[in-house]
């Protein structure tokens, strides 16, 4: 009897023991459960209220101010007008984030800009056109689906009437000098007949025929005031966008050096006034080849020079 109270009194002390542990481990592992979510609860609050250093900003997206002294070839854009506003920040947005194409265009203009510039000039043209061949063509010799060709994308009958030799052997609309010369004749035309260099640009858009109409239907006087297809209505402000992204390239988040940039070629020219049959052979004899004949002259259509009316034709070739 005596042995069975014993068993049962140290049973009775383990149990107390066991929930007397228990009870302090839960206390425990609920003091350490709480002292864990307040170091994770710092960590994040830590985290978010970090500022952001000035490197971070280029894996953000940002808004963009846009320049309120905004002009195009010297004339003022009425940022005051909602809409006209809205349309400027949509180009200003759009042709900033596309960073990949933006880097080419700067890439291309230090190749390409040097060419047009002083033609422009020469022509009493405002430099800022410069920009309506990044938009038509990217610097690019491109045709259109509706078959306008080159940097400045002329159609077929508009070279023509501005000069152009235009057929299946020379297409004069991919000859980067003349095309400028041409599309300047054309603007300075615009602007005669409506005043405006921005209604300008917006005909060599639309036509000239296209821009008399609305102009005339809508009874304004203004590029900004007319209400235009989408296309016509975005171009002008594009025009804006590129001219001071390209012009303030660090501004807009856009990084390099000038090494990265592409150079314009170093030519000198072969005068011919006669009939060549095959310019692989006239390559290989200016110690270049076909491609790279081709490459400086894309106006040269076809792999023969047909001048049976022994017309001059300036021929680049590489200086080297």
């Amino acid at each position: 009897m005596k042995t069975l109270k014993k068993i049962v009194f140290v049973f009775g002390l383990l149990t107390i023991g066991i929930l007397l542990l228990n009870a302090y481990q839960g206390k425990f592992d609920k003091k350490n459960n709480e002292t864990n979510e307040a170091t994770d609860s710092s960590q994040n609050v830590s985290v978010i209220s970090t500022p952001q250093t000035e490197d971070d900003k280029s894996y953000a997206i940002y808004a963009l101010d846009i320049p309120q002294d905004l002009t195009f070839a010297g004339e003022q854009v009425p940022l005051s007008d909602q809409e006209v506003f809205e349309r400027v920040d949509r180009e200003f947005l759009v042709n900033t984030y596309w960073q990949s194409n933006g880097l080419l265009l700067f890439k291309r203009a230090n190749k390409y800009f040097p060419i047009i510039e002083p033609i422009l000039a020469e022509n009493g043209v405002p430099d800022d056109f410069k920009y309506l061949a990044v938009i038509e063509s990217g610097l690019q010799n491109v045709t259109s689906p509706a078959g306008a060709k080159g940097f400045w994308q002329i159609m077929r009958a508009t070279g023509k009437e501005l000069g152009l030799e235009v057929n299946s052997n020379v297409d004069e609309r991919y000859h980067l000098e003349k095309a400028t010369e041409a599309a300047c004749t054309y603007l300075k035309r615009a602007k005669n007949k409506f005043g405006s260099w921005t209604l300008a640009a917006a005909a060599y858009n639309a036509g000239n025929g296209r821009v008399s109409k609305e102009l005339e239907k809508q009874q304004v006087a203004n590029y900004y005031d007319l209400l235009l297809t989408s296309e016509t209505a975005r171009y002008v402000p594009r025009l804006l966008a590129l001219k001071y992204i390209l012009s303030n390239p660090k501004e807009y988040g856009f990084h390099f050096q000038q090494k990265h940039l592409y150079n314009p070629e170093v030519t000198k020219s072969v005068m011919i006034d006669s009939t060549i049959t095959n310019l692989s052979i006239f390559a290989q004899k200016q110690g270049i080849n076909y491609k790279q004949l081709k490459m400086i002259n894309p106006w040269l259509r076809q792999n023969t020079l047909n001048n049976a009316s022994k017309k001059e034709y300036q021929i680049l070739i590489p200086a080297k």
